[in-house]
């Protein structure tokens, strides 16, 4: 197997991970495109789809234009198996485990038990094995829940296909309207279920669900980018392809799994699923390319590396002071050893991995599915979130509240032209469609089962913003019906319809027109306007050429009321310190309103044509300065998005239409909701099962939540490290034996690291959860230096204590002073953990949850009880004298207190995160 990967290949490894498929190399190839599966008949290869005439495809394929029923696609998926492209498996327990332990941290530590081992340090040897052991089984749960949550959430986001499935009883109803709409919607079935004979509709926001070979197609533009790294969508057809070689690509007139349809609609018949498309082919031959590293893992890696940096430094230094001072260079080997285990955040995979997990389901719950367990972090660090209005500051319930003529009065045929062109037309669905469609009563009278038939159809696009159907009435003539934006529509429009005359469109009805609409959408109602022609029935192919000399009969008009939960869900970002931005193709007079309406004020209103005249800078200053963006193409949207991060924002995008896509990719955050079309839902690393802004703005705390329980463990760990380090210097340099022997050391740190397992359950203080949060590795230096020594002035204090207080000051007592500075030593350290969680008064202004209490409190009794316990011996110590135990809690006090003055200078200074 090839070990460098091609473009194709790498292109290939982008899209899984954009689609969430993990591959893995095989040894064995599965089969070709064309080979037999399972000794069934294997479909047609791709480039012979492609040469062959439709109807001799269909033969082939043994489908019919009307699909396959349910029964024939049972049986071909019997032997072809489900539509899924060939994924990793999950790993074999014993596999999972060695994955767990596979990290720079326990290898280190193996290393150094192995070194432990061959010195003969038997209870080493031990504790740094069950250090590694913790770590590893800690973590080995922790994902083994996670990746069960992560199925379970995975299955609540469904992607589905639009097929047509020949069935009796649909086709015995094909004269009732909703018999007729079956037939030409087709049917929603889950993308695995799909099989090859398959019969499936495409429209402008889908995923192309397997390799097809177009049957029919109307202005059907596909992006294949993800194959090709081409930029442009590719323009597809449904004739006979003789030109397109041995590459696959190259064919006009097949689609691939994985690209997605930008505009226009199809009819296309399945040629292969699963592993056999182009997509599957591909992917069994490739490794899973690592995602972008994101900033949060950056700075966990390198306060990570900084700690390994630091032993390799520290760790000879305590050697060399402490052989040549005790002149036991085998002890002093030893202790050196135990100091570098010290140095080793081995619990830092298991926490951060847990603390996700734990974010994800806590998520979930939430009604916030994540699809990249990363993204949680962006998540608590958005501070722009930019959203659509329709469905998100509105109710997304679309009503037809008014059909009037071009004057503004109430008109049923033009509510009659609207219905026709919605029944007919099969490309792009929204809401607007189905509420025209709601007018059911239409369906009887204008007869449209006997008196109308379809012709063709102009499919909506975003530049043109309409869409036309052409039908004839009862074969006499041909009526082009197009509905779209109001400009767009009057720019093709060259007359209008005033009662039963037409008069022409002089500029001073054009001005009284815009009035009229003007007047509609102060009044918040979105208007769609409606134009025909009349043509002779000579022709049976139109096209975008044909919208012209449009005679203007009227408008559509729809209200979406904003939803009563948007208001306090604005105010509630905006306490937050995530400022709202609306991004919407939408008019700007029925977005400013709906803004007015849910108390968003309106900075500015920047309209699309504006965007395309200014340059880069001047829109990095537009950006930062408005808040609302009206009549914006899918390119504006992206590049707003792009700007607002050149800014140095963690842009969140929400959006789930085809148009919303580009932005999705390009932000920060992208979220999208289970209803969105699937290029949309695929793009995003968030999908919201409620389209509601409260949803959100309760996912942003949680991720911030999630985030701050992360960086606790860093910053104790990182502070609490380098402070034992100074302790450690200053000890051996002045004691004439060793301030801790290697096995205490150990068991110290093995009990230090279990108290901080519980800290991805652990409380966060409300004031951590009002701003976003962002990884800043430079604060965390200056943390780590600014608190890493004040526990070691408490540690020479005790050290003082025991040499002068309880004379330890020989070889002969060194197991008291040992044992008393394990204790102090160990308790500081814990105590850290609650010091450091909260910029408040541990335990008086904020409390940890009780998993951390509990495990703390369990460390800190074993630390006091084991000197005094049948273990001493073992662990050699010695039970400390009455008089201790005041000086110790006098000690602790004082740390707490200097550590609490010392965390109000911090935070006055450089902030608390």
């Amino acid at each position: 197997m090839q070990q460098t990967l091609t473009l194709s290949e790498r292109l290939m490894t982008v899209l899984g991970a954009r689609l969430g498929l993990r591959f893995f190399r095989r040894r064995d190839m599965l089969e070709t495109l064309d080979a037999p599966a399972h000794g069934h008949e294997a479909p047609p290869g791709l480039a012979d789809a492609a040469r062959v005439a439709g109807p001799d495809l269909l033969v082939r394929l043994r489908t019919t234009r009307e699909g396959l029923s349910d029964d024939e696609a049972a049986t071909v998926r019997a032997h072809v198996g489900r539509n899924e492209v060939e994924h990793e498996k999950p790993l074999p327990w014993w596999l999972h485990l060695f994955h767990c332990y596979r990290n720079p941290f326990n290898l280190l530590l193996s290393i150094l038990a192995a070194v432990s081992y061959a010195t003969d340090d038997t209870e080493g040897t031990i504790i740094i094995a069950t250090m590694v052991i913790i770590s590893t089984v800690l973590r080995f749960v922790q994902e083994a829940r996670s990746n069960k949550a992560a199925e379970k959430l995975k299955a609540m986001v469904s992607t589905t296909a639009t097929v047509l499935r020949r069935d009796v009883e649909i086709a015995g109803e094909a004269s009732t309207r909703q018999g007729a709409r079956s037939a030409r919607m087709g049917r929603e079935i889950p993308l695995a279920e799909l099989v090859p004979g398959d019969i499936v509709l495409l429209a402008a926001g889908d995923m192309i669900p397997g390799d097809v070979r177009i049957l029919a197609a109307k202005d059907l533009f596909i992006s294949q980018s993800a194959l090709t790294g081409e930029a442009l969508p590719v323009e597809k057809f449904a004739h006979v392809c003789d030109a397109g070689g041995s590459n696959p690509l190259a064919y006009d007139n097949l689609a691939f799994m994985g690209t997605n349809v930008v505009s226009g609609s199809a009819t296309a018949v399945v040629v292969a699923t699963g592993a056999r498309t182009f997509f599957g082919s591909l992917a069994q031959r490739v490794t899973a390319q690592q995602r972008t590293v994101t900033s949060f893992q950056q700075g966990v890696n390198r306060v990570s590396w900084v700690l390994i940096r630091f032993m390799l430094v520290m760790t000879p230094i305590v050697l060399l002071i402490n052989g040549f001072t005790k002149h036991n260079w085998l002890e002093a080997s030893l202790f050196a050893l135990s100091v570098a285990v010290g140095l080793t955040p081995e619990m830092l995979p298991m926490i951060v991995t847990a603390t996700l997990a734990k974010g994800a389901v806590v998520l979930s719950r939430k009604k916030v599915i994540v699809k990249r367990l990363d993204a949680i972090q962006n998540f608590g660090a958005m501070d722009v979130l930019c959203t659509d209005k329709t469905g998100t500051l509105t109710q997304d319930k679309i009503c037809l509240e008014r059909h009037t003529d071009v004057w503004g009065h109430a008109s049923e045929y033009v509510l009659e032209y609207a219905y026709l062109n919605s029944f007919y037309q099969t490309g792009l669905k929204n809401l607007l469609d189905v509420a025209v469609l709601d007018h059911g009563e239409l369906h009887q009278r204008l007869d449209v089962v006997n008196r109308y038939r379809k012709i063709d159809e102009i499919p909506f696009d975003f530049q043109r913003r309409r869409m036309s159907v052409v039908v004839s009435e009862n074969g006499e003539h041909h009526e082009l019906i197009c509905k779209g934006a109001v400009e767009e529509v009057m720019a093709v429009c060259d007359r209008v319809q005033h009662g039963a005359n037409v008069e022409p469109l002089t500029p001073d009805v054009l001005a009284r027109l815009r009035r009229v609409t003007a007047d509609l959408n102060a009044e918040g109602l979105r208007v769609v306007a409606v134009a025909t022609r009349h043509l002779p029935p000579v022709q049976e192919s139109y096209g975008i050429a044909d919208e012209r000399e449009l005679v203007l009969v009227g408008y559509i008009a729809f209200l979406d009321p904003p939803k009563e939960s948007t208001a306090p869900a604005l105010k509630a970002l905006a306490a937050s310190g995530v400022a709202v931005k609306v991004l919407t193709g939408d008019n700007d007079l029925v977005t400013a309103k709906v803004c007015r309406e849910v108390g968003l004020k309106v900075d500015g209103c920047v309209l699309g044509d504006d965007i395309e005249n200014v340059s880069d800078a001047e829109l990095a200053q537009t950006v930062e300065r408005a808040n609302v963006f009206a009549k914006l193409t899918p390119a504006h949207k992206e590049r707003l998005v792009r700007m607002l991060r050149a800014n140095g924002h963690v842009v969140g995008f929400m959006g789930d239409g085809i148009n919303d896509a580009p932005a999705l990719r390009a932000a920060d955050i992208g979220i999208s909701v289970d209803t969105a079309v699937d290029i949309a839902k695929e793009a995003a690393d968030l999908i919201l099962l409620e389209k509601s802004l409260m949803v959100l703005e309760q996912g942003v705390i949680e991720g911030r939540r999630t985030f701050a329980n992360m960086l606790k463990y860093i910053k104790m760990t990182a502070s609490s490290n380098f402070g034992n380090v100074f302790s450690v210097l200053i000890a051996s340099a002045f004691l004439p034996f060793l301030p801790m022997l290697p096995l205490q050391l150990l068991t110290q740190n093995l009990l230090y690291d279990l108290s901080q397992t519980t800290i991805p359950f652990d409380n966060v203080d409300p004031e951590q959860l009002t701003q976003p949060q962002r990884w800043n590795p430079a604060d965390l230096s200056r943390f780590m230096i600014f608190f890493g020594p004040i526990s070691s002035i408490f540690d020479v204090l005790t050290f003082v204590a025991m040499w002068h207080l309880f004379g330890a000051n020989s070889a002969e007592h060194q197991t008291l002073f040992q044992s008393g500075w394990f204790v102090e030593g160990l308790l500081s350290q814990t105590l850290i953990v609650h010091l450091i969680r909260t910029r408040r008064i541990p335990f008086v202004q904020s409390r940890a949850a009780w998993p951390l209490l509990m495990m703390t409190g369990a460390v800190m009794l074993i630390g006091l009880m084991l000197p005094m316990s049948p273990f001493a011996d073992t662990f050699k110590m010695q039970a400390l004298p009455l008089a201790y135990f005041p000086l110790l809690a006098a000690i602790l006090l004082a740390y707490a207190v200097l550590t609490q003055m010392m965390k109000g200078m911090f935070a006055r200074r450089f902030g608390w995160q």
